[in-house]
This record gives C-alpha cells, structure tokens and sequence, in this order.
C-alpha cells in the first residue's frame, strides 16, 4: 500500500533582507514548504490577504510598511499564523508584536534548524483545531460553554454572552485549554507545551501576552473577569454562575 505524498505547506515570508530571504527560501524548500517572498512591508500586505497561506514570516524592520504595521492592517483576528522576526534582545518588539496578533516571535540571527521546528510547532496546532473542528462535526451536540463562554469547534468560533470573540488562531487555542481546564491553576509552561507546543524559555512573556489578549478581549463583552493570574503559578479560568 502507497503513502500518500505530504501536502507542501506555503510559506509567505516578508523581510526586506534579499540574501536571506532567497536563502532561507533555498532551505525550507528542502523541507517540503513553497516559499513566497516579499521584500517589503507593502507588498507583503497584499499577499497576506490570501488565505491559501499556511504561515506568514514577518520580519519588523522593513521599508515602506514595518512588521507592526503590517500586523495592525491585518487585524487581531487573522486566521494566518504569524511568526515575527525580531532583532535580538529587542523585548518590547516581541511583546508589541504579540499584542497586534503575531502568534510566535523568533530572534536573529536564528539557526535554519530552530526555525524549522518553530514554523512546525506552529503548524502542529493548527492541524489540532482543524482536528478537533472534524470531531466537533461528527458530534455536533457536544459543546463547550463555562461562564457564559461558549465554543463551537466546528465554526471555530467562540462566543462571550452570545457575543463573537475575535481571536487569532493561538488565541483561540489559549482560550479553548483554559476553559477545557476550568477551575484549575494552570502554569505558563504548561499552556506552552499544550498550547505553543514547546518548552517555555526563561524570560519568555509569550504566554502572559496571549492569555492577556484574550482577557482583555473577553473584558470588552464582560467587565466581570474570568481570568485571574495566580502569582508564581500560572493562570485559572473561573467557573462562575451559569
């Protein structure tokens, strides 16, 4: 019996740096990815409208439209996973990167090897909502709803008092292990290794930014807080009163 060919996954990659976008195009060709490159921020925009890409590379320093520019015209609820390339030690682009919808950050200079199991790491989640969106369909009465939060994992949607959440796919993973863990502490590694699907680094904040997405999102619809951050342990969804 024959296995089936792996899918090739495509790649926008958005850096202005044209020796290292044509080189790190070379590499992950190698690993099965088609790799569309753009050289600025302007063009990268109007490719990352197309929604046949599976990821997006987004360097910060670029002319015309910048990283974060690019990450506020596409919105906070872009279904493209996103990965930022920073300058390295540059915690605040890391963090305002994360806050405008980047779903991971990576520092340069990067090894080609550390770079390839960030994009699938990345890529590994989606495929568990896409997963978990099949089952949802094939049991359509199983729902998920604590504290006025619901989730409808066939739409990949999730609602606050009947009100749509706009969130990133990360988000949403973030939102949807919380509420499957309701009423537990849970820490920042372990939402890493569940949720990011790696390790959790010292220093690392990507964690705190996301969860702090999604509360403050879950805070527009309703000023009574459902998250709470347990110092020196993690972070607990509350139950509340259905």
């Amino acid at each position: 019996m024959t296995q089936s060919p792996v899918q090739t996954k495509r790649i926008l990659l958005i850096d202005d740096d044209a020796e290292l976008a044509e080189l790190l195009s070379e590499y992950l060709e190698t690993e099965n990815f088609k790799v569309t490159s753009c050289l600025d921020g302007a063009s990268g925009l109007a490719k990352a409208f197309d929604d046949s890409f599976d990821l997006i590379l987004l360097d910060v320093m670029m002319p015309i439209l910048n990283g974060f520019e690019v990450l506020k015209a596409l919105g906070g609820n872009h279904k493209t996973p996103i990965l930022m390339l920073t300058a390295k030690g540059d915690d605040n682009d890391r963090i305002l990167g994360l806050e405008l919808g980047a779903d991971d950050y990576l520092a340069k200079p990067f090894k080609h090897r550390e770079l390839l199991a960030r994009i699938n790491a990345i890529l590994r989640r989606i495929s568990i909502v896409k997963n978990q969106n099949t089952a949802e369909v094939n049991a359509p009465n199983q729902q998920l709803m604590i504290n006025h939060v619901k989730v409808n994992q066939a739409t990949r949607e999730i609602t606050c008092r009947d009100h749509l959440l706009e969130l990133t796919g990360t988000e949403y993973l973030v939102l949807v292990y919380m509420l499957e863990n309701h009423s537990k502490i849970i820490s920042k590694a372990e939402i890493s290794e569940q949720v990011l699907q790696r390790k959790l680094s010292p220093y690392d904040r990507t964690v705190d930014v996301h969860v702090g997405n999604v509360r403050r999102k879950l805070l527009v619809i309703d000023p009574i807080d459902k998250m709470k951050t347990v110092r020196g342990a993690g972070y607990v969804f509350l139950q509340g009163a259905e």
